[in-house]
């Protein structure tokens, strides 16, 4: 049975017309209402095909922009959860009506992207931004387009964001840590900059003060964000006398491949020895020997609510504030977590 407006309304815990101005674009409705709506509509796939068909819109062409500024993070690793990205939008975008194109930019700068989207006749575009910087974001808000960008987020910019939760997220981790009986716990941070790894440092340093732990800088290993970067790069490391602690997270799951093949060659077994979580749940995580524990953020969610935000947008009678949602996260516990630390390594290495 389809969800209707009221079904909307109960979970958001707000009234029926509160959902029906949110969906229909107006103003006067504040920033966290609005999100808790979209979320909810989100959660309960709530459609307005059938009220965007009766006012004859919803039936024009949208835009994905798959944007490899430098292709450390966007790569063929990274493929799976790029298609999971499609897949949302693609499934929603048939729902209301869009016909959904997709358009690959590698290398290129954004000004030239900029330049070739300029009278492009489209009615709204979804951007990838995991490797895009604010200056970037800017450049492409100055398109009169609709625009909204996904795998970013920037608490100062004006723009429509759907993003995964990264504080929620490592807070579980560091939380499913300390529940083993972990104290010693150490991140695998990138040398690449991106705004989801630099939030996700960020949210283990916070998080380490928050449950009371200590750590320090040596606690933090930097590492390139591809499998075989971050593999040499761990190896560089080990070489050099690192010291590892009880336990690692990892800033993503390609970073935690390269880094688990560096330790194995030096005898460093997992989880015997030292346990290991990822982030973004991978396929291979689950096949690896032995199955990662890792962080899972329903991609196909972000990509459908990033539609439903786009379409808004698009309907909207009224100029609209910027919207910022986040999409909260599942920790996916495997065989790559210790069920405890051996009693010698309580009190650290």
């Amino acid at each position: 049975m389809a969800s209707t407006v009221k079904d909307v309304a109960q979970l958001a815990g707000v009234s029926p017309t509160t959902v029906s101005l949110v969906m229909n674009g107006k103003s006067g409705i504040s920033q966290d209402t609005r999100t808790r709506v979209m979320q909810a509509a989100a959660t309960l796939q709530y459609s307005q095909r059938g009220a965007r068909a009766a006012k004859g819109s919803g039936s024009g062409t949208l835009r994905f922009l798959k944007i490899a500024k430098h292709g450390h993070t966007v790569n063929r690793d990274h493929n799976t959860f790029i298609s999971d990205y499609i897949d949302g939008m693609s499934r929603e975008a048939s729902a209301s009506g869009y016909k959904l194109e997709i358009v690959s930019f590698e290398g290129e700068p954004i000004e030239s992207i900029v330049a070739s989207l300029k009278g492009t006749q489209v009615d709204g575009l979804v951007v990838l931004g995991t490797e895009l910087t604010g200056q970037d974001i800017e450049l492409l808000q100055a398109l009169p387009t609709p625009l909204v960008v996904i795998d970013s987020f920037f608490d100062v910019l004006e723009c429509n964001f759907v993003n995964m939760n990264n504080k929620d997220a490592v807070y579980k981790i560091i939380a499913y840590f300390v529940e083993r009986g972990f104290k010693n716990i150490g991140f695998i941070a990138s040398n690449v900059q991106t705004v989801n790894f630099q939030l996700r440092k960020e949210a283990f340093v916070e998080g380490m003060k928050a449950f009371g732990l200590g750590f320090s800088n040596r606690d933090i290993v930097t590492v390139d964000s591809t499998y075989d970067g971050a593999y040499q790069d761990m190896l560089g490391k080990l070489h050099n006398g690192l010291v590892v602690p009880e336990c690692y997270f990892c800033t993503n799951d390609v970073i935690t491949y390269g880094c688990i093949k560096a330790l194995r060659e030096f005898n460093v077994r997992i989880p015997q020895d030292i346990s290991v979580i990822g982030f973004d749940n991978l396929p291979m995580s689950a096949t690896m020997e032995p199955p990662l524990t890792t962080v899972d953020v329903s991609k196909t969610k972000i990509g459908y609510l990033a539609i439903r935000l786009l379409d808004d947008l698009i309907n909207a009678e009224e100029k609209q504030p910027a919207v910022k949602i986040l999409v909260g996260a599942n920790l996916v516990a495997r065989d790559s977590v210790a069920p405890h630390p051996s009693p010698e390594k309580t009190s650290g290495p």
